[in-house]
This record gives C-alpha cells, sequence and structure tokens, in this order.
C-alpha cells in the first residue's frame, strides 16, 4: 500500500476543497507523488525548456523585488492584444471574487450551481444573499439562459454570475449567448464572467467575450493564467472590464499584489505563444480520447465538456468517496470526488484531462475498485485507435 486510506479520508474531509500538494506532502506518505486528477493543469505547457529556463533563474527570481501590477499588466495587456486600462490583475481569481463581493455585491448574487465553490461562500460569509439557479442532472447540467435570466428577475439579484465553461461540469455557452446575457442585464449592479476555462474550448474560435466587456457598463471578466498553465503555486488572474470598473479594482488591489515568478512567467508569454496553441491542442485531443475511453465503463456516465476536466456520475451502489480513498490508498491516484460541491453528490467526479498512460492507470483503478479480481485487459482503446492510424 502506497498510501494511507485514512489519510486521505482526514484531508478530504477537512476542507471543502481539495487538499494541497504540500498539505499530502506533509501527511509523510510514502512512494513518489499521486497521479493527479484532481487539480485542473495543462500537462503540456510551460514546456520543458520555459522549467529549464524558470530554474536558471530562480535565484534572482527568489532574491529581488517584483515590478508593481501595473507594469506587469501592461505585459499582460501588449500579449493579449487588450487595452491596459481595461485590465487589473490579482493574486489569483479568488482575490478578484473576494474584491468583487467587498467592491461590487451590495445585497444579492445569483450564480447557477453547482459551480465554483467561492462563488457561493464568498458572499455567504460576507451576509449577502445568495440566490442559486439549479443546473438539472436530467438536462445534462446544461445552462438554460433565459431561464436564469427569469429566475435572476423573479429573485431580484443586484448581480449575476456566470461561469463559462462551467465548474465541475465543462458545460460552455456559446460568445453570442454570454453576450446577450450580459446586455439582458445591463440594468444589474455587475454582471460577472467567469472564463477560467476558456482557454481549454474548441467549438467555437474565438470563445471569449473579453474584448466586447470594456464596451459594457458593468461587465466584467475574470480569467485565470494558473488554471490555463497549471501553475496554481504561482497564483494570478486578471480582470477585464471597462475602465472605470477595471480602474477601481487596480486602486483596491494593493500595488505590488504579484510575485516576481509571475512577472517572469508572463513577461515569458510572447515568445512561446507558439508552444501554448500547440498545448492547447494536444489538450483538446487527450479530452476527446479520455472521454471515449471512460465511456467504455458501463459504471460511469460521462458529461460532454470544453474545460480540462471530465464530469462523470458513477453507477448507482459505488460510493464515490470509496472509490477517491481506494484510488489514493492503493493506486496512488488522486481525483476530485464532488460530494461537498452544492447541487451534487458524492456519485459525482471531476477527473482532469490527462495523457494516455495516467489514464489507463485509472481505468484499471476503477475497474479494480468495482470488479474485483477481474483482469482489466489489454488496452484497446481510443488511444490505440488514435495510434494506429497516426
Amino acid at each position: 500500500m502506497r498510501h494511507s486510506a485514512g489519510g486521505a479520508d482526514a484531508l478530504f474531509g477537512q476542507t471543502a476543497h481539495s487538499p494541497s500538494y504540500f498539505e499530502l506532502a506533509r501527511a509523510g506518505e510514502q512512494g513518489p507523488p499521486p497521479i493527479d486528477f484532481c487539480i485542473p493543469c495543462n500537462p503540456y505547457f510551460p514546456t520543458p525548456a520555459m522549467f529549464d529556463l524558470l530554474a536558471g533563474n530562480l535565484e534572482a527570481v527568489l532574491k529581488f523585488y517584483p515590478s508593481d501590477a501595473a507594469t506587469i499588466g501592461r505585459q499582460l495587456a501588449r500579449v493579449l492584444g487588450l487595452n491596459p486600462a481595461t485590465l487589473a490583475m490579482a493574486n489569483g481569481s479568488t482575490e478578484l471574487i473576494t474584491w468583487i463581493d467587498h467592491l461590487w455585491v451590495r445585497e444579492s448574487l445569483a450564480v447557477p450551481v453547482p459551480t465554483f465553490g467561492r462563488w457561493t461562500d464568498q458572499p455567504l460569509e460576507t451576509g449577502k444573499r445568495v440566490d442559486m439557479f439549479p443546473l438539472r442532472e436530467s438536462g445534462g447540467f446544461e445552462l438554460d439562459v433565459d431561464a436564469y435570466i427569469r429566475f435572476i428577475r423573479a429573485r431580484g439579484s443586484r448581480v449575476a454570475v456566470l461561469c463559462n465553461p462551467n465548474n465541475p461540469d465543462g458545460r460552455y455557452l456559446p460568445r453570442r449567448e454570454v453576450l446577450r446575457f450580459a446586455d439582458e442585464l445591463g440594468d444589474l449592479d455587475l454582471v460577472v464572467i467567469d472564463e477560467s476555462f476558456v482557454d481549454f474550448v474548441e467549438q467555437e474560435r474565438n470563445p471569449s467575450v473579453a474584448a466586447e466587456v470594456a464596451l459594457r457598463p458593468n461587465v466584467v471578466v475574470l480569467k485565470s493564467l494558473g488554471k490555463n498553465f497549471g501553475l496554481h503555486g504561482i497564483r494570478f488572474g486578471y480582470l477585464v472590464a471597462n475602465p472605470a470598473l477595471a480602474g477601481k479594482m487596480s486602486r483596491t488591489l494593493p500595488k505590488w499584489n504579484l510575485n516576481s515568478l509571475a512577472e517572469t512567467v508572463i513577461f515569458m508569454l510572447a515568445e512561446y505563444a507558439e508552444e501554448y496553441r500547440e498545448s492547447l491542442y494536444l489538450l483538446a485531443r487527450d479530452r476527446y480520447l479520455m472521454g471515449v475511453e471512460l465511456s467504455r465503463l458501463p459504471e460511469l456516465t460521462v458529461y460532454p465538456s470544453q474545460a480540462n476536466f471530465l464530469l462523470v456520475k458513477l453507477s448507482a451502489g459505488i460510493d464515490g468517496t470509496a472509490l477517491r480513498d481506494d484510488l489514493y490508498a492503493r493506486h496512488g491516484i488522486l481525483i476530485r470526488e464532488c460530494g461537498n460541491k452544492l447541487g451534487m453528490s458524492n456519485q459525482f467526479l471531476r477527473l482532469v484531462v490527462r495523457p494516455e498512460a495516467d489514464v489507463t492507470r485509472l481505468v484499471a483503478g476503477i475497474l479494480d475498485h468495482t470488479r474485483p479480481g477481474e483482469d482489466a485487459g489489454e488496452n484497446t482503446g481510443a488511444f490505440e485507435m488514435v495510434r494506429s492510424v497516426s
């Protein structure tokens, strides 16, 4: 046994979110790090060459102060082709969620659930009313925009949030529908479009609405570079809005709220733009193949996704918590069981998209748990078929 099932239960049970890598390391488990299907990442970016460059500059990065947020923001705006006045950089998208709550959520906030937990937890922690619009399992967790707008009007919500793609289901709303949603709610105090996972969308060529929100009086878009690059430890996200809203956020945030490692990565992006685009192509390929492979298991229902993760439902009689603990303890695999997400149960798992070898181990672990004693057999699934025709 590589990892302790009791240790997993203690770590997962003490928080509404997944335990960090450092919590797992401090737990004193033996063996190599687990295969992580839990934390959304991009396994193809940064490239090994980028990591080598970062490692070579590590001493200077750690020793010296970073530039102020405005300087780093101007560089990011150049890379993205945005007006710097429409951009505010923060120490992760959760810092932005916190300050959106403090600055603009005065009474109430509407949000579809299930979704990223901070969109419900943060305003509840400050005494606001959270109007939760349920995404139905029977509808595949697809958002009906008109029904959501009617819900917002009926509840009298003053701030509305839309996550696109949504977490944990990965459902994507076409950009024309997102803009229609924002324009229908032009009288609200604020409309938030959380695009933390939008770079992974392949359904449309230009899925983001960030360039359009600068022309709207009450709309902000959130982005998470950490999620796009899988560099969660750096903690960097940004907001795009008209100059008045973006400026208000920038003036609220500390002048030096970003670290030197975040600055270094942002100034590398222009040089590695092609590598980033290639990483998104490879991840979309893996997402499709992983979905096909998991769909072959009758124990799983796999939902369509445009993010870097897949939502799956376990068949009746399979306990997601027990599966999570068993995969960690006996197979060294970490997954996200969604029992502590509003609107879900522990029959749902959010599985991060990973390459073939990792998916093969995940499938074997699931089969070992659900069909003990059976031979998982050779992998002749989707990944093998792609190799045979390439």
